[in-house]
């Protein structure tokens, strides 16, 4: 009953004030830990209000190796071939943040909706450890803090190093190739997104795979740039071997703008097609900034689908 409530109250809302009054009830909704099936039916019914159609997400399974992951999948309507987009969330939550703000799994609603709805196949991967995937192993965020407690920053930072070259960054290669071999899919239009740990995690995976077109980073690094020298000169050297274009995009309150800066300058040095964006602060603290990317999607929602279309559709 209170799932339909909820869903209704959302469909009128959609119906009377549009996509922005959409995005905020599903943020209120996702920081009051309401589960992501109630998200997605609030969505489902105001997109039906307003006379669209939305196909709801598969969940799918992806392995890799003896570990089984889990994905939301959104496809666009029609048969395609669609251009992709790979997301690679972030490190995940401490049991204190989940308490505070909700399933990490909450947040994909907010984006997939959008980018099916712009004609891309959207796949939000739960990494090991993390929403969907939770019984899958730790997540990165755990395993950082552990190090943390036991071994100081030094610790935590090679440890953050280790995950973005082995476990997280297989567990992001078998989304891609799941990914690719969608019917759905053309595999020569992919892209791939990043938050925070996630947007490192992207840079250091687009080194290795050539044939992407583009690559957006939210946040990237946003809390640990100014932590880890190891985590800068490893993306420096990420960035100056990537051939797609990259987009940095950050609120102007993130942890830290010296990521998306420092390394826009680097490509710019270098002759790489590069994209950088500072958008205004958004909420009222560091953590709201570092969020940006499931706080504002009204805000950069036609920046970057102007540079995905730009990138993808050529």
């Amino acid at each position: 009953m209170e799932v339909e409530r909820i869903a209704v109250i959302a469909g009128i809302a959609v119906a009377g004030k549009g996509y922005e009054v959409m995005h905020k009830m599903n943020v209120t909704m996702l920081r009051r830990g309401m589960s992501i099936a109630v998200v997605i039916l609030a969505l489902t019914i105001g997109m039906i209000a307003r006379g669209q159609t939305l196909t709801a997400p598969d969940t799918v399974e992806i392995h890799n190796g003896s570990v089984t992951l889990h994905a939301l999948l959104w496809r666009p309507s029609g048969k395609g071939p669609f251009p992709a987009v790979l997301l690679n969330h972030g490190s995940g939550r401490t049991k204190e943040e989940l308490k505070q703000l909700g399933l990490y799994d909450n947040q994909a609603p907010i984006v997939g909706p959008v980018f099916a709805r712009h004609n891309y196949v959207f796949l939000y991967l739960f990494r090991r450890g993390v929403g969907l995937s939770a019984s899958a192993g730790t997540s990165a965020i755990e395993l950082m803090e552990r190090e943390l407690a036991a071994h100081g920053q030094a610790g935590r930072n090679a440890l953050q190093l280790k995950l973005l070259e082995d476990g997280d960054l297989t567990d992001a290669q078998a989304g891609l190739d799941f990914l690719r071999k969608l019917p759905q899919v053309d595999p020569r239009k992919i892209a791939i997104i990043g938050h925070s740990f996630g947007g490192s995690l992207s840079l250091v995976q687009a080194e290795r795979e050539p044939n992407l077109r583009a690559i957006l980073c939210f946040s990237g690094s946003g809390y640990s740039w100014e932590r880890s020298p190891e985590l800068r000169e490893r993306l420096f050297v990420a960035v100056a071997r990537i051939r797609a274009p990259v987009f940095f995009i950050h609120a102007e309150n993130d942890y830290s703008l010296r990521p998306g800066k420092e390394m826009d300058a680097r490509l710019a040095e270098l002759g790489k097609a590069h994209r950088l964006k500072i958008y205004p602060p958004i909420g009222k603290t560091l953590e709201d900034g570092h969020r940006f990317m499931y706080l504002g999607v009204n805000i950069w929602e036609p920046d970057v689908f102007a540079f995905l279309d730009e990138q993808m559709r050529k």
